[in-house]
C-alpha cells in the first residue's frame, strides 16, 4: 500500500480554505483585513486576547490568488524532496513549529500591529531543514548535487527574504522565523543509523535546547497589545446594533409625524406614542452605548463617542417633541424638529 504523503494533502488543504473563502466574502486578488481576522489571521490584539490559536489558522489563509499560488508552488516543490528525506511525521512537525515560530516572531517585530497570514513562514521552515539535511548528510550526497540543491535553497531563500525588505506587506519577520526554527528543527529530527555517533547525538540536543531558548525569547518580548480584541468585537457589535435599532425609531418618528394629522390624533396622543416607540427607545440605545468599554485605543472608541452624542441629540429633541406636543407650545415643536434635522446632519 503506498504511503500517505503529507505535502499535498498540506496544498489541497489551503486550497480548498481559500475556495471557501471566496463563497463567504473574500476577494479573488486581496482580501480585506476584516474577513481575514474572521478566518482566524494572526492579529496582536487578537491572538494576545487568548485566541493563541490563531498563530496555526493563519497557516492556511492567503491574502489573494498570487499569494496563494507563489506559496503552493514553493511548498509543492520543496515539501516532497523534505518529505521524502525526513517521512511525513516529522515533516508535519518541522512544518508546524516552523510556521508556529514565524509567526510568534510576526507578533514580536510588528508589535502585534499587523494582520498576517499565510503558509511563507512554515515553507521557510521546510527550506531551512532541507539546508540541514544536506549539510549534516553531505558525505553521502554526491558532491554535485550536493552543490546544486543546497546553493539553491540558500539562494532561495536570501532572494526572498531580501525581496520582502523591499516590497511594503511582505512579513518578513515570519519568514525568517520559520526558516531559523526549520533549520533547528532539521537538525533535531534527521534520521540517525542504530550505530549513530556521539557528536550527531549532541548536536541534536543542542539544536532543540537552543530552538526552546529562542522560544521563550520570542514570548517574553511579545509587546502588550494596544487594546483587547473581544472589546472591540463588542463595540463592532453594537454599533451595528444601534444602527438598525436608529433606522427603525426614525422610521416610526417619520411615519408618526407625517401620519398624526392626517389621522386626526390628538396632540397628547401622538405624545405619547413619539415618548414610547422612539425618546424611550433613544433612551435605552444611550444607556447601552454609555456601558461599553471606555479604552481609548480601541479603534471604535471615536465611533462610539460619535453614536452616544448622536443618540442623546435624537433622545432631547424627540423628548422636546413630547413637551411641545403636551403643552401645545409650537416654538418647541418647532425647535424639536430642528434638532432632529441638525442631528441627521452630524450623524
Amino acid at each position: 500500500m503506498p504511503q500517505l504523503r503529507l505535502t499535498p494533502l498540506l496544498i489541497t488543504a489551503n486550497v480548498l480554505i481559500f475556495v471557501v473563502m471566496l463563497f463567504n466574502g473574500a476577494s479573488l486578488w486581496h482580501t480585506q483585513n476584516t474577513i481575514q481576522l474572521a478566518w482566524g489571521a494572526n492579529f496582536g490584539p487578537a491572538t494576545q486576547d487568548g485566541e493563541w490559536w490563531r498563530l496555526g489558522s493563519a497557516l492556511f489563509l492567503h491574502f489573494g490568488v498570487l499569494h496563494l499560488l507563489l506559496n503552493m508552488g514553493a511548498l509543492w516543490d520543496v515539501g516532497q524532496w523534505v518529505e521524502r528525506m525526513y517521512g511525513s511525521l516529522r515533516f508535519a512537525g518541522i512544518y508546524l513549529v516552523a510556521g508556529l515560530a514565524g509567526n510568534l516572531l510576526s507578533l514580536v517585530a510588528n508589535a502585534g500591529a499587523a494582520v498576517s497570514g499565510g503558509a511563507s513562514g512554515a515553507i521557510f521552515g521546510i527550506y531551512g531543514a532541507l539546508l540541514s539535511y544536506l549539510w549534516l548528510e553531505r558525505s553521502r550526497i554526491h558532491p554535485g548535487e550536493f552543490r546544486w540543491l543546497f546553493w539553491a535553497a540558500i539562494g532561495f531563500s536570501g532572494v526572498t527574504i531580501v525581496f520582502g525588505l523591499l516590497v511594503p506587506g511582505i512579513d518578513n519577520a515570519a519568514h525568517v522565523g520559520g526558516w531559523i526554527a526549520g533549520v533547528l528543527m532539521g537538525a533535531l529530527l534527521i534520521r540517525s543509523e542504530p550505530a549513530v555517533e556521539a557528536g550527531p547525538q549532541l548536536g541534536r540536543w543542542v539544536s532543540g535546547l537552543f530552538l526552546l531558548f529562542l522560544v521563550s525569547v520570542m514570548v517574553s518580548q511579545i509587546p502588550k497589545p494596544a487594546y483587547r480584541w473581544s472589546e472591540e468585537k463588542l463595540i463592532r457589535g453594537e454599533v451595528v446594533e444601534f444602527l438598525q435599532e436608529d433606522a427603525a425609531i426614525t422610521r416610526n418618528w417619520e411615519s408618526l409625524m407625517s401620519q398624526g394629522g392626517k389621522l386626526g390624533v390628538s396632540a397628547d396622543v401622538l405624545a405619547d406614542a413619539i415618548e414610547r416607540m422612539v425618546a424611550d427607545r433613544y433612551d435605552q440605545s444611550f444607556e447601552e452605548l454609555l456601558a461599553l468599554p471606555l479604552d481609548e485605543n480601541l479603534p471604535s472608541a471615536q465611533t462610539v463617542e460619535h453614536l452616544k452624542h448622536y443618540a442623546e441629540q435624537r433622545r432631547d429633541a424627540s423628548r422636546t417633541m413630547v413637551e411641545g406636543l403636551r403643552t401645545r407650545d409650537k416654538a418647541k415643536i418647532r425647535k424639536a424638529l430642528d434638532q432632529a434635522r441638525q442631528s441627521g446632519k452630524d450623524k
